[in-house]
């Protein structure tokens, strides 16, 4: 099923879907959902979008990633990480890394499971993510992401479900270009992740 899904992942040169996010657990409980849109383009950039119940954007263009909450009137602005790295869920959808090199695959249904889905349970090799583990449901026709969870060292769930999924569509590299709003505060970081 890796090779497979694998294969499948290489054939993508990009996609754009709606989301929810939803997020559960942590250190402080508390528990949140969000939605939003997403487009990703291979390698390494991506642009989340949320808009539901309040306005934030995620922007990468593959070597800076920005940050921006309107209500805040801030700017974070980080570096991605070099290489292959797979630290964060985010890097993963957007092309870095390989599944079979970089996880321990198993098959992971976790009892909720839609019958049209395959479930795969990801546990890093490498120690250096900010996740403990990633459970990845894919279409068991067409073999694109329907939803990935992840699961952090805290127990916190953080979990993207995707529809109206399009994949190697028009998609220019401008909508990955980050424009700091005029009057915004812009925090420096040498990273994010770990």
């Amino acid at each position: 099923m890796s090779a497979a899904l694998q294969a499948k992942y290489d054939t993508v040169g990009n996609f754009s879907a709606d989301f929810e996010h939803t997020y559960a657990g942590g250190v402080l409980r508390t528990s949140v959902v969000e939605r939003g849109t997403v487009q990703i383009k291979k390698p390494g950039m991506m642009r989340w979008r949320y808009t539901w119940p309040e306005e934030k954007l995620f922007v990468s263009d593959g070597v800076s990633l920005y940050s921006y909450i309107p209500a805040d009137r801030q700017v974070i602005v980080g570096t991605v990480p070099a290489g292959d790295s797979v630290s964060t869920p985010a890097l993963f959808l957007a092309g870095r890394g390989r599944l079979a090199q970089d996880f321990d695959i198993a098959y992971d249904d976790g009892g909720d499971t839609p019958a049209d889905r395959w479930s795969l349970g990801l546990t890093p090799v490498r120690a250096d993510t900010d996740y403990d583990r990633l459970r990845l449901e894919v279409d068991r026709a067409s073999l694109s992401f329907m939803q990935l969870r992840a699961t952090d060292f805290q127990g916190a769930v953080s979990t993207f479900t995707f529809s109206n999924l399009k994949e190697n569509e028009q998609m220019p590299d401008a909508l990955f270009a980050f424009e700091i709003p005029a009057g915004a505060d812009v925090i420096t970081e040498d990273g994010f992740g770990r």
